[in-house]
């Protein structure tokens, strides 16, 4: 291993490390301040139940600070270096650009292995246990469900908005139920609202036991008809609380196995369902390569910087990496599965041709 190797190995890691304790810290900081007022006030979760859902967010923070992590680290290194005229001096004394820059590559593939563990094994595992944590704080205390002014949402795909409390009573119930494997602007498929309700907690058949005042129901059929249903009283209207898991059908929360066996075992998926399951799985391959296709276009791209301060290089990986995610926007709004193979690759591929073409025309300068 020569020198530069060691040289310039050492400052994109330590850099690309730096950048990603950083990054994550923003990310695990902004999710924990989100949740943290529902884990502790509302929900009264124990502390043990908030480090766990610090440790569950890790991961799905690592899928996205380890890629702008090391591109903002070799943006930042070698517009030190050009800036230094070190390139010049390595250049001056044998050592090729493509040979100075194979640190740069080795970094890059080890640090897309580990994106590619993260992003196929252990992100859609965290991603299902945070719907295991809600599980587990409404078995706790199913009562923390019915907390006024706060959405809450996780159980059997039902969203339970409560409007304000009056003495035992409870004003203004709106209850949401989506269709399992429905996409995000998908019609519902049944909500109640009610004026007002009181309810009690059976812990015996682990039930909340509501009776309804002036309630409001609608469903709907399978021909998209809307039935309505009026009722000056309603009980027992039961919410189970503690019954078994149903299936996971979110593609986010699944292992590509689980995907591909979910698919098979379900033959009445839609096209635009199978198109998501698909995206899900490619854009775990497609994103685990955003470390090397980032290292040809950063590394051009940094040596054209010419001042010492870092704000270049700064804005230059904020462009970038934002350019990159939006295509990922593209493919999961895409209704075709060429057009989201299509949105997911073309960051990769613009990458490494911009990359390339920057390349030749550093080397003959």
């Amino acid at each position: 291993m020569r020198i530069s190797d060691r040289y310039i190995g050492r400052q994109v890691l330590f850099g690309t490390l730096f950048a990603i304790l950083v990054l994550s810290m923003v990310l695990l900081l902004g999710n924990l301040f989100k949740q943290i007022r529902p884990l502790l006030v509302d929900k009264h979760a124990p502390l043990l139940l908030v480090l766990r859902f610090v440790l569950t967010v890790l991961p799905f923070s690592l899928m996205f600070t380890i890629p702008w992590g090391f591109l903002s680290a070799v943006l930042l290194v070698f517009g030190r270096l050009s800036s230094d005229q070190e390139i010049n001096s390595f250049r001056v004394a044998g050592v090729s650009l493509a040979r100075l820059v194979v640190p740069v590559f080795v970094i890059a593939a080890g640090l897309s292995a580990v994106c590619l563990w993260l992003n196929v094994n252990v992100v859609p595992l965290a991603r299902g246990s945070l719907t295991d944590l809600l599980y587990e704080t409404a078995k706790r205390d199913p009562r923390s469900l019915l907390n006024p002014g706060m959405v809450h949402a996780g159980l059997q795909d039902v969203k339970f908005f409560v409007e304000d409390q009056s003495g035992d009573s409870l004003i203004g119930l709106h209850l949401y139920r989506t269709p399992p494997d429905a996409a995000a602007d998908a019609p519902l498929d049944a909500c109640l609202h009610a004026e007002r309700f009181t309810f009690v907690v059976d812990d015996a058949k682990k039930e909340l036991r509501l009776k309804l005042y002036n309630a409001c129901f609608e469903t709907r059929k399978p021909d998209g008809s809307i039935e309505m249903f009026l009722a000056e009283e309603a009980e027992p209207y039961l919410i189970p609380y503690g019954a078994v898991r149903m299936e996971k059908s979110k593609p986010a929360t699944m292992t590509n196995q689980e995907i591909d066996s979910y698919v098979a075992r379900h033959p009445e998926l839609t096209a635009e369902q199978r198109v998501k399951y698909a995206t899900e799985v490619t854009q775990r391959y497609s994103f685990s390569l955003a470390c090397l296709a980032f290292a040809f276009v950063a590394v051009p791209l940094g040596m054209q910087a010419r001042r010492r301060d870092s704000s270049t290089g700064l804005l230059m990986s904020l462009f970038l990496g934002t350019g990159y995610f939006l295509f990922i926007m593209v493919a999961n709004d895409s209704k075709t599965t060429s057009g989201a193979l299509l949105a997911l690759w073309a960051p990769n591929v613009i990458c490494v041709v911009v990359g390339l073409f920057l390349f030749r025309r550093a080397q003959y300068k």
